[in-house]
């Protein structure tokens, strides 16, 4: 059974300070993201100068729980920039302009790099017709990835987002999902091997960007022991 990636946020002032946690994680991570809302300019050449694993470049803006409040061209900008430079990945929220999007998708027609279109709800998990709803969404959207996040208060909850992995394996469509909170940790775990494409973990706790984050070690302690 081939087991979905683990992926490591890392959230830096600037490019060399990514690149100081990045040796921390070492091998642990299949791909690293990086959280350019937190730096101060985005380094998005520079990082990837840096950095020699599989990278993905997320810009969130403060309506999707991020840190970017600039203007939307401003915030674009360096993801074109990562698509130029044939990065694995890109992060646009599905709630971005339809511009936004389009700009991206059609910069990929010339790259090897693929959109990850994201969805997050930090208050709590909609009904099953409203995630339903927002798959849909995602495979019409002509990016290459889902990944769609909720806050989860209870056992029913994760159910309910984890479902989405059988829906989206009918459909043919890759899609990372799990629950954020102490409720949701188990599923940060179970979508490895339900078919979720990636998890999200942090270099440790205390650099964690979302609630109920694992760290990377802790999480590959896991997989080992389920092994």
């Amino acid at each position: 059974m081939e087991l979905g990636k683990i992926c490591v946020s890392l959230a830096g002032a600037d490019a060399a300070a990514v690149a100081e946690q990045a040796r921390q994680v070492g091998d642990a991570a299949d791909v690293l993201e990086i959280r350019l809302d937190s730096m101060n300019a985005p380094e998005t050449a520079k990082c990837c100068s840096l950095l020699r694993r599989p990278l993905l470049f997320t810009n969130r803006p403060t309506w999707e729980g991020g840190q970017f409040a600039g203007s939307e061209e401003e915030r674009i900008a360096p993801l074109l920039e990562a698509v130029r430079l044939r990065v694995a990945y890109v992060d646009l929220e599905l709630r971005a302009a339809l511009d936004s999007r389009h700009r991206l998708l059609n910069a990929m027609q010339a790259s090897s790099t693929r959109m990850i279109i994201s969805w997050h709800d930090f208050a709590g998990t909609p009904a099953a017709v409203e995630l339903t709803e927002i798959l849909h969404q995602m495979i019409a959207s002509g990016a290459h990835i889902g990944k769609i996040v909720t806050m989860a208060h209870g056992a029913n909850d994760v159910l309910r987002a984890l479902n989405l992995q059988e829906q989206a394996r009918a459909a043919g469509f890759c899609l990372s999902c799990f629950c954020m909170g102490e409720a949701g940790r188990i599923s940060r775990l179970a979508t490895l091997y339900l078919g979720g494409y990636m998890t999200y973990a942090c270099l440790n706790e205390e650099q964690a960007t979302a609630p109920g984050q694992i760290s990377v070690r802790r999480l590959r302690e896991m997989v080992s022991l389920l092994a």
